[in-house]
This record gives structure tokens, sequence and C-alpha cells, in this order.
């Protein structure tokens, strides 16, 4: 679901989040910008909600709304949860930033989470998750095993967070496979299943043999079985009834811990505004498991690079990298900052086509 962006701006603004009293129990909302039943973004962080009641039990009620879309409809959604008595509200998609916000200022005393934003307030924190590390990932599993050298991929929106997971991919691809391209539909959109199996069904047509998504249905995981000898990858979920083919492996986002930690810090009276953008190594961003699809050698090579990742050894944005136009953007050895990253707003050399506005 960006939804999603990080980080820019955070220091400039200097907050520092107020005191709040302990309380004994806790009220928690959660905006879902789809359905629970999706089987992608959605149903990750309603998974999560469960995994909340799990771990406290009564001491917890909690609250939710789906398929709420980004706008003004939003707005008025977080404000009646606010209404209703909830204590701290989680906002699950980037489009939630500014609504959310807007009803932040009105309810000093609510405590608000927003999923990959960037905006906050004293009652007003941000995360989200490093999902561009499990598209390094990807690719590399992507460009060992394309037979046509020509990978498709669907993004949701043109924000951030989907271009550094597209260039995430392409760059490591590119690395096992010199004549790999990529090949992108931008579905505008996070979760509809038939704009997305559209998507899916064109990429194919166009001789694309593999299929990454950063949209929140497995549309396009049935598009791909439909026609077979293609793969794909879990996208959020870790979509395994559809392996071991198409759906190879899967970006899995594991958001339960840090609903639970931070209900805790509400009922302690310890919880503050924070930024949090955590990836392999913490936990947030699981990789589903290779199936017996992928040959075994590619298979080592996948987890070694996860295990790099999750270790510090290996970023995926480490230089020498080009930007599109051919113009340096990071020198051999040399890192992305966070700050750059949170606001990407351009492809890397190699890959065809603009970024739309």
């Amino acid at each position: 679901m960006d939804r999603r962006t990080l980080i820019a701006g955070m220091a400039a603004l200097g907050l520092a989040g107020p005191t709040f009293a302990q309380q004994d129990t806790v009220k928690a909302g959660f905006i879902f910008v789809g359905p629970i039943g999706d089987g992608g973004w959605t149903f990750e962080h309603n998974r999560a909600r469960l995994a909340v009641e799990d771990h406290f039990g009564a001491k917890v009620t909690t609250v939710f709304q789906e398929s709420v879309p980004e706008g003004a409809d939003a707005e008025r959604a977080i404000t009646q949860m606010a209404l209703g008595g909830a204590d701290i509200i989680f906002t699950t998609s980037f489009g939630y930033m500014d609504p959310t916000l807007n009803v932040a200022k009105k309810f000093p005393k609510v405590k608000f989470e927003h999923a990959t934003g960037f905006k906050r307030a004293d009652n007003l924190s941000t995360y989200s998750a490093r999902f561009y590390e499990g598209r390094a990932i990807e690719g590399v599993i992507a460009g060992r095993m394309t037979k046509t050298n020509r990978i498709g991929y669907i993004g949701s929106f043109p924000i951030p967070e989907v271009i550094r997971g597209i260039n995430s991919a392409y760059l490591h691809a590119k690395k096992v496979n010199p004549d790999v391209e990529f090949n992108i539909i931008w579905a505008y959109t996070w979760f509809d299943p038939a704009k997305e199996a559209d998507a899916a069904k064109a990429l194919i047509e166009q001789g694309n043999d593999v299929i990454i998504q950063h949209t929140d249905s497995t549309a396009p995981q049935a598009a791909a079985e439909a026609k077979g000898n293609v793969i794909t990858f879990g996208q959020a979920s870790d979509m395994a009834e559809y392996a071991p083919m198409p759906r190879v492996s899967s970006i899995i986002d594991n958001w339960a811990p840090y609903y639970i930690a931070r209900v805790q810090a509400v009922m302690d009276g310890t919880w503050e505004s924070t930024d949090t953008w955590d990836g392999i190594g913490a936990g947030m961003v699981g990789i589903g498991e290779i199936s017996d699809a992928v040959p075994a050698e590619v298979k080592a090579e996948a987890l070694a690079l996860k295990d790099s990742i999750a270790s510090g050894a290996y970023h995926p944005f480490t230089g020498p990298i080009n930007k599109q136009d051919g113009s340096p953007w990071l020198a051999a050895g040399e890192v992305a900052d966070d700050g750059t990253l949170a606001g990407l707003n351009f492809y890397v050399e190699g890959i065809k086509g603009d970024i739309p506005n």
C-alpha cells in the first residue's frame, strides 16, 4: 500500500512528543485502504490488528474501517473514529497523510500513526518498511529466471516508495542479467483486481515472462497462472496459494510487532511522536519461502543477498549508480542516504520511459 514515503524533513521539524498518562485499557482504531480480504497489503495490516487483540486480550479493543478512499472520505472516517473514543488510530495508506494530519490537529489527546508518510506532529507518528530491500531479492530471482529478458512491473502510483522498488528490482536483475529490460504499467490503484489483471495480461502479451507487482490483490498471480510459464512474486502478503508457480517468492509485511509496541506505549504513558523505517534485519520485511520452481543455485544466491542486507553488510542502493539520463548519482561504494531515498523521484540508468506526474 504510499501510501508510503518517509523521513524527508523530519529532522527539520524538531518534534518532541508530549507526555501522556498511563491507561489500563486502550481502544485502537485502524483505517484501511482496501478490503481486509485483499490477500495483500490490507490483509497483513488486519492480521497485525488481530495480533494486537490476541496479545492484550481484554485490555485492548480494536475497531477498523476497510476500503476507505484516500482524500476527503478518509478525513471523515478518521474523524468519526476519534469521536468514537479511539485512543490511538493507525492510518495505513500514503494518501491518508494530510487527512491524518488535519484530524490530529483537532484531537490533540488522541495518538495517530500514519503508514508510509512523512508529516508528523506531537501526536502523530510515521512508520513504514524498507520494501526496496525485498525488491532487490526479487530482482535477482527475476533476472536469473527470465527466458525472454523482459520483466513486467505493475506500479500502483508514481510515488517514491514505488519508484524505489522499481529501481531496486531493476538494478539487481541487471546485475545478474545484463540483457534484462523492464516494462512498467501504472495501474493508478492500490486495489482493483480487474485493472491489475488487465495490466498483468497486457505485460504477458508483450512477452514479459516475469511479473512483479506493487498492487494489493492476487489478480496478477491468477492471470499469470492461467497463462503458464510466467513467474510472479507475492506482494505485501505471501500469496502462497499460487506457489510453487507462478508465485516463486514474496515480500511479506510484518506489522504486528510495531502495532503491539505502540499500543503498549499508550498503556505505559510513554508514547511519543517518532519515525520508524525498518527492513529485513528488524523483521518488518519478510521474504516468503522461495519455491522449488527456482533453481537451487538461484535460491542460494537470493538467500545470500537477503542475509547480507539483513546484517547491514550490503545496501541495495550502493554505487556506482547513474540516473536515467546518465548523470552520476552514487559513486563507487557510496550508499544512498535515507533522505534521498525517501523522496526518490527518478529512474536509474537503463529503465525506459518517463515517470508520470
